[in-house]
């Protein structure tokens, strides 16, 4: 049995506090760890390479341009991945859940899988008000709209490369996990979520710490919703 190939894409943004952490905690299993620095002005970059990863730079801000660099670096790799796993840099996720994560896409050929932050795991304040209520949002009107089953837009996420692709993802800042949750929908991906851990990030949220953020983020997610429920 050949050994599958997995790379985890960590966008991140003045993160120096905690890379090192979820570097150190993502399992032997996964084959490179790509650090997307983006427009980071702290020691993100220097602390994720010596914790072991490939830093890339990208200098447009926003998660998806983060993404789409990280995507495009391996995409010109010779040896392509089975598996890429999205994990923010934060460590208000528990990297080691990994495995957990690409389990059913290992065991039972599932398409994707999302991390989805349980009320029960999760620690008391690790999400903001209106991060849970976006999050009720955004799959409900999923469930609505396309009979989706999915509870949560978790960041920590693994999707089988190929399908990926396919994907043809193009948002470039707060609408990129809902719109892969969207396409994955409309390409009738096969999906399912794992209940994982999730704890109080290191350092200040850059969308849900401020209304800022918030406010465009769900108005991003709402957009993308409401676009592909009229397609």
């Amino acid at each position: 049995m050949t050994q599958t190939i997995i790379k985890v894409i960590i966008p991140a943004y003045n993160e120096q506090d905690s890379i090192a952490n979820v570097i150190n905690d993502i399992p032997k299993i996964v084959d490179e760890i790509v650090v997307i620095s983006n427009n980071s002005t702290d020691n993100t970059e220097i602390n994720a390479k010596n914790a072991g990863a490939t830093v890339l730079k990208e200098s447009r801000k926003g998660y998806g341009f983060a993404c789409l660099k990280g995507m495009d670096y391996i995409s010109k790799q010779e040896k392509k991945p089975d598996i890429i796993v999205f994990l923010d840099g934060d460590y208000s996720d528990y990297p080691e859940q990994l495995t957990e994560l690409v389990a059913p896409i290992i065991d039972s050929n599932i398409d994707f899988v999302i991390g989805s932050r349980v009320k029960e795991l999760r620690e008391a304040g690790s999400m903001t008000p209106q991060q849970i209520f976006g999050n009720w949002l955004a799959t409900f009107l999923m469930k609505l709209f396309f009979g989706a089953k999915f509870t949560d837009l978790g960041p920590f996420r693994a999707i089988k490369y190929n399908k990926l692709l396919a994907l043809n993802m193009q948002d470039k800042t707060y609408g990129w996990t809902v719109e892969m949750q969207l396409k994955a929908l409309k390409q009738k991906l096969t999906y399912t979520e794992i209940p994982m851990k999730y704890r109080n990030r290191i350092g200040v949220s850059k969308v849900s710490g401020t209304v800022k953020g918030s406010i465009f983020a769900g108005i991003k997610i709402l957009s993308w919703i409401f676009k592909y429920s009229f397609k």
